[in-house]
């Protein structure tokens, strides 16, 4: 018994899965996701990080590798007034809680403005 087959439509099936995964990329739209969240967060936290020297909110460090993005204290940034380390200290004034949580405010935002940025993303590759 023989059969025959005709795959109808296959090469444009084919070509749009790889757009698809062209898009999950770091060089893709998802990576473009993952950097402009990354900024965000991390303008995020220097805004709401609170001033006594300044030295804690400049030392907000941020890094995108691939689709990852890091939104960190530096370890090695030294407050040049009092010789403390903003990393250190930087964590108490953390587990304050409120307003002093830092990073908790920032990503609470930057999950507001992923959302929209999916949202965004998902409208100009539907076009």
């Amino acid at each position: 018994m023989t059969i025959d087959l005709t795959i109808r439509g296959i090469q444009e099936a084919l070509a749009r899965n790889n757009e698809r995964i062209a898009m999950l990329e770091p060089d893709g739209v998802f990576g473009r996701i993952i950097k402009e969240v990354t900024i965000f967060t991390h303008a995020e936290a220097v805004k709401q990080t609170h001033v006594d020297t300044g030295a804690l909110r400049a030392s907000h460090r941020m890094t995108v590798t691939g689709v990852r993005g890091l939104v960190f204290i530096d370890p090695g940034s030294v407050n040049p007034r009092t010789r403390a380390r903003p990393a250190e200290y930087g964590q108490v004034e953390h587990a304050r809680g409120g307003g002093h949580a830092f990073y908790r405010i920032a990503r609470q935002r930057a999950e507001v403005h992923y959302r929209n940025l999916v949202r965004q993303m998902a409208q100009e590759v539907a076009e």
